[in-house]
Parts: structure tokens; sequence; C-alpha cells
């Protein structure tokens, strides 16, 4: 340990006289310099063999009380009652062990320092003889101090020292004085003949005044003579300097290596108007930095013009300038240097209000009011790009964003079809865009201001008041201005939409046009539509193929001349035309025939294509059902005309089915009114009310009138028993049509068959009244063998003129004439159970499907579709049936009424149930 000890204090003795000890100067000679050697190692060891002082008594309160009677002697009141305070705080700090040593030591430095200050050097002051006037600290001998001070600091550490080891066991260290002194180290011109680069680099280590010089070129990024960039993101140091120099000269080369990656990053010109404006924020906060480096130039240029070789370290601490005040002062510029450096980094891959919202974040999320204040100030700069963009788009309705940073996107893929492609697919709103600086409700009332103004300026042509708006309505907008921004926001808000509104109201009449859609093509003009339907009955019941649209046409202006639709303005009526639709086999005019109503700019915005199909839809099944409320209307006035005539003639013979018969129309045409009054007045009458409360707010926009137009449209499709549900209602109705039509068709084939047989008895009782008058039997024997029906030919009369009548009064006739029979008497009744059995089939197949219908209507959500079915079945002489999964209810329902028509053949007993209806 001994040798350890004795190395390590010779090792550092050395140190400290190398760096003590001026080096050999050019006019001075080795000799002279060896001597100065000597006598400072001679010095330096004096020292250190001197007799140590007396030990101390580690005795905490008395130390205190010395301290106390020093500053009561120097008459320093207020000092002492601070040190009161303090030493009462220090008793009371349980970390510190060595209360007694922290005192001590605080004591020989200020006794110290005031020795210093009157001429002597720092020397005891507590000696044992008092020889200074103060009362010396007894104490133990300090040799056993010193010894275990020497091996804490030992390279194997602190061995375990028994407490009852004294000075005897200390082993005699030799005197230093006795020792070898190491020679003088030499110089690299003493050894060798040193290369001339030698010469000129001079020491190994550069002492702080070398490093301050350099320090500026280090901040701006710059290689100097002690200190080189070897690449862009590392700095090489001498290797010879002390570690505490190099902590410090690392925590100055931190800002050093962000300002060169950050002057790369602005001398690069990647990106958009946002990061442009980023680059050109951190571009003000590196001048800042430059300006503060320059600031600290002059101050380090001063210092060192005030250099002192004569006082240590060349007098840097009196001048005001260090390495540690260098870090302190540039720590605040780190700072901002290591956050703008991580903004950087963060921001590869994003733009536009991906880029803001980086930014914000940092000002809004985070504790540092440092920070806070650093990002609020890059962003008044970075979102004046952003702000310009807002501005053009909310005041002059263009886009000018070409790098696609803006939250509003423009789509060039879109047709241009209309003004429907431009206000639905035109533009689009990017939520990832849309900074953190506005809300996402501030984002689409901006979305929907610049597309209005872009669609007020080419689908409505009227450019002229945009470019007047903008001039009057235009501001500057920058970031921080909430209130003002708002402001705007909410003022242009309103004007723009009332503008579009009343351009919509006013100039392209856009009110007249849904209510000349819903007059003709949801047949809200009642008069109009039978006017039509009876003039076009006849061209109608013939094949689709032998329709002209020529004849359509003119019957639709006939229709329209002679009904209230006259008085309609001239620009919606060149609107409404009659076109056919695509023909398939064997279809007739009925099935083909539709209206059409012709909607142009702006308007097939809020009438879209989707649009006109629905209102198509709607037409197309409402004027089947007004097809067959028509037909059946017709049938039921032959029937009232004939009862008391031709069917009173022939009551004997077919009064039972003409009740049976006049039941079921009955029954038919409850069901057709209750199905018309249900869909013209409790769905379209009500949906078009929805409408012009939704079209008469205040604060109605375009996107308003084409939400409630959507809704009504849907509105009347799904509870107009058009789809939309989980019942297929719309097939349902169908097949109900096909089989109302096909029963008027037979009780046309039955009426048909009354005529035939009134006038097969007309002719008779002719016949029995001239032979009778002739004097002869009126019937012979071979009248009534021949007898028969003009409905059947017999052989002898087949090619009679009767027959030739009949097939050319049956050619334009829309009921199918029936076929020949032959075989008289027999032919007759087979034709007429014929036509019994198909009248009862029909009823029952349309009782089982009406019973079906009802039983789902009976389970909808929608109350008026469950009142509608309620309204069918007031008295109750439907039996609902619910529809289960697959069609077994439906074939359940199918064979009991099968059962009930051939239990109900029995005769007019059973057909009191039908009287019931036909009153209803």
């Amino acid at each position: 340990m001994a040798g350890t000890r004795e190395e390590r204090v010779n090792g550092a003795l050395e140190h400290l006289l190398e760096r003590l000890v001026p080096p050999q100067t050019a006019e001075e000679d080795e000799a002279a310099a060896d001597q100065r050697w000597d006598e400072a190692n001679e010095l330096a060891r004096n020292y250190l063999d001197a007799e140590p002082e007396p030990g101390v008594v580690e005795d905490v309160n008395h130390a205190a009380d010395k301290i106390k009677r020093q500053l009561l002697a120097d008459g320093n009141l207020e000092a002492r009652t601070k040190f009161e305070g303090l030493y009462s705080r220090l008793l009371a700090q349980p970390v510190l062990g060595q209360k007694w040593a922290i005192l001590y030591f605080l004591q020989k430095v200020a006794r110290g320092r005031e020795d210093a200050a009157n001429g002597h050097g720092y020397k005891d002051v507590d000696g044992p003889d008092g020889t200074d006037g103060d009362e010396a600290i007894d104490g133990e001998d300090e040799v056993e101090d010193e010894r275990a001070y020497d091996e804490a600091f030992a390279r194997n550490g602190l061995p375990r020292i028994s407490q009852s080891r004294g000075p005897d066991a200390l082993a005699p260290q030799p005197s230093l004085r006795d020792r070898a002194v190491p020679g003088r180290p030499r110089t690299q011109q003493q050894s060798a003949e040193p290369p001339e680069e030698a010469k000129a680099d001079g020491v190994g280590c550069p002492p702080e005044s070398a490093l301050l010089r350099d320090l500026p070129f280090t901040l701006q990024g710059l290689s100097s003579t002690n200190m080189n960039f070897s690449d862009k993101q590392s700095l090489k140091l001498p290797p010879s300097l002390p570690v505490p120099l190099i902590s410090l000269l690392h925590t100055l080369a931190e800002p050093s290596l962000l300002y060169r990656s950050l002057s790369d990053y602005v001398e690069t010109s990647d990106g958009g108007l946002v990061s442009q404006s980023l680059r050109s924020a951190i571009g003000l906060e590196l001048r800042s930095y430059l300006r503060l480096v320059a600031t600290l130039e002059g101050q380090i240029r001063r210092a060192l013009s005030q250099l002192d070789d004569s006082l240590p370290n060349g007098g840097l601490g009196k001048a005001g300038v260090t390495l540690k005040r260098c870090v302190i002062w540039t720590r605040e510029a780190t700072l901002g240097l290591r956050l703008m450096s991580l903004i950087v980094e963060s921001s590869k891959g994003k733009k536009g209000g991906e880029l803001i919202s980086l930014i914000h974040n940092f000002s809004c999320s985070h504790g540092d009011p440092f920070v806070h204040t650093f990002a609020e100030r890059l962003l008044a700069h970075i979102t004046r790009p952003f702000y310009n963009m807002l501005r053009a788009w909310i005041y002059d309705g263009e886009l000018e964003d070409p790098y696609h940073e803006f939250f509003v996107s423009e789509s060039h893929d879109y047709e241009d079809s209309g003004a429907t492609s431009v206000w639905e697919h035109k533009y689009g709103l990017q939520k990832e865009m849309i900074p953190t600086i506005v809300t996402e409700d501030f984002a689409n009332k901006v979305f929907l201001i610049g597309k209005s103004l872009n669609f007020i300026r080419y689908g409505c042509g009227d450019g002229a008041w945009v470019e007047n708006y903008s001039k009057d309505a235009s501001r500057e907008l920058q970031y921080g201005d909430t209130a003002l921004l708002a402001t705007s926001i909410d003022e242009a808000y309103k004007t723009v939409m009332a503008r579009l509104i009343t351009l919509m109201e006013d100039k392209f009449a856009l009110f007249s046009h849904l209510q000349a859609l819903k007059k003709y093509l949801l047949l809200g003009q009642g008069d109009f539509i039978s006017l039509l339907m009876e003039s076009l009955a006849s061209n109608l019941d013939r094949p689709a193929n032998s329709q002209y649209r020529h004849t359509l046409t003119a019957q639709l202006e006939h229709a329209i001349r002679n009904s209230n639709a006259q008085f309609d303005s001239a620009d919606v009526l060149r609107r409404l035309d009659a076109r056919m639709l695509e023909l398939s086999h064997g279809e007739i005019g009925w099935d083909v025939f539709t209206l059409e109503y012709r909607v142009d700019s702006p308007l097939d915005v809020i009438v879209t294509p989707w649009a006109s199909k629905q209102y198509l839809k709607v037409f197309n099944f409402l004027w089947r059902v007004k097809r067959v409320e028509f037909a059946l209307s017709t049938t039921w006035r032959r029937l009232q005309t004939g009862a008391r005539g031709v069917l009173a003639a022939v009551g004997d013979k077919l009064g039972a089915d003409w009740k049976r018969a006049r039941g079921g129309i009955a029954e038919m045409v409850h069901f057709v009114d209750q199905l018309q009054y249900y869909i013209l007045f409790e769905v379209i009458e009500a949906g078009w009310e929805g409408l012009q409360k939704a079209i008469k707010k205040p604060d109605a926009t375009l996107d308003t009138l084409i939400s409630a137009h959507t809704s009504y449209l849907r509105s009347i499709t799904r509870k107009g028993l058009l789809g939309g549900g989980a019942v297929d209602f719309t097939s349902q109705l169908h097949e109900l049509l096909k089989l109302m039509l096909a029963y008027k068709d037979a009780v046309d084939g039955l009426y048909s068959y009354s005529v035939a047989e009134f006038t097969r008895r007309q002719d008779a009782a002719a016949r029995i009244d001239t032979r009778t008058r002739a004097g002869r039997w009126g019937v012979t024997e071979a009248d009534e063998d021949a007898a028969a029906s003009p409905l059947f030919q017999s052989n002898a009369g087949r090619g009679g003129r009767g027959g030739r009548d009949s097939r050319a009064d049956n050619v334009d006739s829309p009921i199918p004439p029936l076929l020949p029979m032959h075989g008289g008497g027999d032919g007759e009744r087979n034709m007429l159970d014929q036509l019994r059995q198909r009248l009862r089939t029909l009823e029952t197949e349309f009782k089982a499907k009406v019973n079906v219908l009802l039983g789902d209507l009976a389970y909808q959500p929608d109350v008026d579709m469950r009142f509608l079915g309620v309204v069918m079945n007031f008295n109750e002489v439907y039996e609902p049936v619910r529809r289960r999964r697959g069609h077994g209810t439906a074939k359940s329902a199918a064979g009991m009424a099968k059962k009930d028509a051939v239990g109900g053949q029995g005769g007019g007993d059973k057909g009191k149930g039908r009287e019931v209806e036909a009153k209803a």
C-alpha cells in the first residue's frame, strides 16, 4: 500500500508541476529551465513533508459554537442569525452524516479567504498554541485519518480497518525530500528533431482560452484548429483534454451539430407550401441563434483581450467568460434547436394539416412553458399558407392548393355530367388533413361555404355576385385571432347559403318543379290523369309494338289542354313528355307507357338521376293501380247500366252469378280505393309536407335540400309498399293487380254471355210472336232441337251472317273473344260452368293473397302501414295470415282457399258474405 501511495503522490506531483511550471521559452537555455523545475519540485516537497497539524475533535456543536463566536467577533449579527437557521436545518437532515466535517470545512474556507484578503496564504488558523488568538480545537492525531483517506482512494477501495488501530500501527514513511526527484519533461523541440507540423501545433492540451477562441466557429458548425467536424453528426475533440473540459465541450457540441443538421434541412426545397413555411420559420430561429453566437463571440474576444498571464488560467474567471458560462448562455438556444430537430424528424411523411397538427400538439399538449411558447411562435409562421388557402376558399370558392395540403381535395376523375357530379363528386373533405387548430364542425362549414361558392360561380352562372362578395367580405386571416376567424366563417356561411337558396327559389324555380313532379309523376293532378287515361285506353289495349310516340304525345297534349294542367307555366309543360319503356314480347301499351319530366342543371343537383328513377318507379306503380281502378270502374258502370235491362231479363238463370260477381267487384274496388288513398294522402302528402318544412327552414343549405328531397323519396318508396323493407310488398301488390284484371275479364265474359242469352231469348220471343200471328204453333220440335245461343254456332249456320257480324264486332273490343264452341245446349252449359269456376277461383285466390298481405302489414314497425291493414279489413271479412319462413303459409292459405272454392259451389246461400262486402 505504501508503494502504491508513493507512486500516486509522485505521479500527481509531476502532473501538477507540468501544469504550474511554465515550459522552456525560446530565449531560455535548458539549464535555467531545469533549475526552475528543481526549485518548484523542492518547494512542493517541502510543503508535503511539513509537520501535519494536530487532529481535531469531531464535535459538531463545538464547531458551530466556534463559527458563532467568530461571527459575533466580526459584529455581523445578521449573518449569525442566518447561520443559526441554516444550522438547525442541517441538523434536521438525516441524509447528511458528516455534519461536523461540513462545518469544519466551511470554517477553514472562510478563514482562508480572510487570510488571502489580508495578504497571507491559506494556512491553518486553529493551531494548538493559539497564535492567532483563538482557542484551538483539541483532537487526536490525524495520522490515522490521513491513512484512511489515502486508502479510500486506492485502486482496491477502502479495506476494513480495526477501530483499535492507533498511530503505532502505521509504518514509518520515508520523507519525500529523500526520494528521487523526477526530471523535467522535455518538449518536442528538446527531443529529437521534430517535424515542422509538430512545431506549429504547440502543446497537445490546448488551454481554455484557445477553446474559447474556437467556440464561435464550432457553434456555427464550422471546423476550427482544436475542434473539427469529421462528418455531419460528429465533432472531434482534442484527445488530451481533462474530463471537466470534455464534459463542457460535449454540452456545447450539441447545438453545433443540431445547427448543422437544421441548416441542411432549411436549404432543401422539398414538400409543399406548409413545409416551406416550416423551413422559413426554422430559418428565422437559426438567424436568432446566429445573433446569439455573434454576441457570444464579442464577449469572448473582449475577454481574451484582457487576459493576464500572471494570473491562473490567464484570468479568464475575472474576465467573465468561461466555458461554463457559455454553456449557461446557450442553454435556452440548445433547447430550441433540440425541439426544432425533433419537429423535423417527426414531420417526415407529413404535409399540410398533418404538419400543423404535429406542431400544435407541442403547443397544447406539453407542460413546459418554453416548448409551448416556442411552438406558438412557429405556428404563427407555418399556418400562413393554410390561412391563405382558407381565405381563397371561403371568399372566392377557388381551391389554391398545388401540393394537396388543404383538407378540401379536388377530384379530377368525376364525370362532368351535370350539377350533380359537380356538387357531389368534384370536391371532397379529407378528415385526416383537418388540422387540430380547427374543429371538425368548423371544417365541414368551411367545406360547404367554398363548395357553394364554386357551385354559384360555375353551376348557377352567377360569377359576378361571387366577385362582388369577395371584394366586400374578404379579410386577412391569421393564427391566434380565433374570434375574428369564427365571425368571418359565420358571416360567410349565412351570406353564401342565403344567396344559393335564393337562386334556387327565384331564378331556377325549384319549388315549382318539385310541385310539378308531384302533380304529374305522383298522380297529384287528378283531372289530368283521368282524362289522359280515358284518351289513351283504346290505344294502350293494343300490343306494345303497335304504339307510336306521336300518338301518345298528341293524347298528352289533349289531356293538358282539357284539364287544369293548362294553367301551369310553359317551362313546366315543356318538360313533360310521354315515352315508351323497353319493349318485351307479349306486352301491351299499358305495360310500356310512362311519363317523363326532364330536369336540367342546376336543378339536377337536387333531382338527381337516382331521384328520377324513384319518380319513374312510383309513377309506374301508381299508373298500374290507376289502370286497375279504371278497368274495375268501367266494368262496374256497365253492370249498373245493364242491371235494369239485360241482366234483369236473364236473372232467372244468372241472377246468383251476378250477385257473386258484384260482390267480388265491390271487394276489389274497395281494396284499390284504400290503397290509392293510403299512397296519395298518407304517404305522398305527408312526405310533401315534411319536405316543405325542411326547405323553408331559415338555416337551410343546399345539402339540406338534397337530404330532405332524398328522405322524401325514400319515405314514399318505403311506406308506399315499393321496397326497402324485409317484406316484398311490391310483388304481392303486382300479383293482386293481375288477379283483379283477370277477374275483370272473367266478369266481362259473363256479361257477354248474359247479352248473348238475352239476345237468344229476344229472337225466340220474336219468332213465337210471328208464328202465333200466322196461326201456327209458336215453338216446334225443330226449334227446340236447333235452338242455340248466338255464342254457339250450329253446323248449318256456321258460316251465317250472325257469326261474321260477331267476329267483326269483337275486332276492336278490349275483351278477348270467347272461343267458338259447338254442341248447342251442351256447349252453352259447359261454358257457363267454366265462367262460374273461373270467377270462384279468382275470388278465392284474391282473398288468400289479401290475407297474406294483411298479415305482413299487421307486423310492420310503421304505424301508417299497420293502419292500412286495419282500413282494408275494417269489417273483419278477411283472416290475416302471418308470413313465416319459406312459403308454407302461402301454400296453406292457397289450399284453404281452394277448399272454400269447392265448398262454395253449392249455390246462392253461401254467398252472404259476399253481399256484406258488396254493401261495404
